[in-house]
């Protein structure tokens, strides 16, 4: 049996946080781990050209974000990990796509809603203000970064579901049209985990909301903004509810079943907050210390990235390649 197609994009939008560690990365890695899926893993450096406009910048955020997935477990001889703009398929594909796509369904993206009330709000006489054809267009490219690959699953947070489901439906609307398989249908695998997962502040981990842990902080900055995770009054002795406690919440989400029984049943006869700060700061610490250093090494060498993407790409290229020739022959476009 032929495995199926996994996929993930990574938007390089900024320094990875422990909310992006355990919501996306992780999962995506384990994923990636099992034999009957095969995993296309990419940087998806053009959609994040939909609002960063800084060139040098980009590129640091494509570097660091690759480096990131690496140090934290994604294996590049197992994943076909690559960077969008390396895949030119995916580019006349999303042309192709946008003629099969209905102009309301793009109107209906949660992002350009989304754009559109905010101008609202704001009192815009004109509700498209500030809004590039970029933004307005992004699901369709994004059904050409899936189906060109060929992709059955495709894990996102729920908020990105909304785009799985438009890749899918652009498929049915071009398979329909040419009465043959040429696109598989994607499926969206959500992990609930990730939308959970709270900030300093107890809001979820968002960097819109300022609130996050880098990945790769130094100890030392790790310490002070693990220290300032916001606590109730409840005072050394007294006992306290983890599950209303955002420090037990993280400790959970990284510790074994035993350092988790360990720290409720201290929860329980009354761990002072400074106590519960220090087991949080020790436990990230040693999860982080080895992926730090090797991500200061990628991004010391980042022609080991570059030759990480001319590989991947070179696989993803020839499947792309396959996909657009059939999309060709359908419509009638042949060499």
């Amino acid at each position: 049996m032929t495995p199926e197609t996994v996929l993930t994009g990574i938007k390089p939008t900024g320094t990875p946080h422990l909310g992006n560690w355990v919501g996306a990365i992780r999962p995506a890695v384990e994923l990636a781990k099992n034999p009957a899926r095969r995993a296309f893993y990419f940087i998806a450096d053009y959609h994040a050209l939909t609002g960063l406009k800084d060139g040098p910048e980009l590129q640091r955020y494509t570097y660091s974000v690759a480096a990131a997935w690496i140090a934290l477990g994604l294996d590049p001889e197992r994943v076909v990990f690559y960077r969008q703009s390396d895949i030119p398929e995916v580019f006349e594909l999303s042309w192709v796509l946008a003629c099969f796509t209905p102009k309301g369904l793009m109107n209906r993206a949660h992002a350009y809603k989304a754009a559109i009330q905010k101008n609202q709000e704001a009192g815009e006489d004109d509700i498209d203000a500030g809004i590039n054809m970029g933004l307005y267009t992004y699901p369709i490219l994004m059904a050409a970064d899936i189906l060109v690959m060929n992709a059955k699953e495709v894990p996102v947070g729920s908020d990105q579901q909304q785009h799985v489901e438009i890749a899918r439906d652009i498929a049915q609307y071009f398979n329909r049209q040419y009465r043959a398989t040429i696109f598989t249908l994607p499926q969206a695998l959500i992990d609930e985990q990730g939308a959970v997962i709270p900030g300093l502040d107890g809001r979820k981990m968002s960097k819109s909301y300022h609130n996050t842990i880098p990945i790769f902080a130094s100890a030392e900055e790790l310490r002070k903004l693990v220290f300032r995770i916001a606590t109730d009054s409840s005072r050394p002795g007294e006992p306290k509810d983890p599950e209303k406690s955002t420090i037990f919440h993280l400790y959970r989400l990284l510790a074994t079943p035993e350092e988790v029984a360990q720290l409720r049943h201290a929860y329980e006869t009354g761990i002072a907050w400074k106590d519960a700060k220090e087991a949080l700061y020790t436990l990230i610490e040693e999860r982080l210390r080895g992926p730090r250093q090797r991500y200061q090494e990628l991004m010391a060498h980042p022609e080991e990235l570059d030759r990480i993407f001319e590989k991947g790409a070179e696989t993803a290229r020839q499947e792309a390649r396959e996909t657009l020739e059939r999309v060709r022959q359908a419509v009638g476009i042949r060499r």
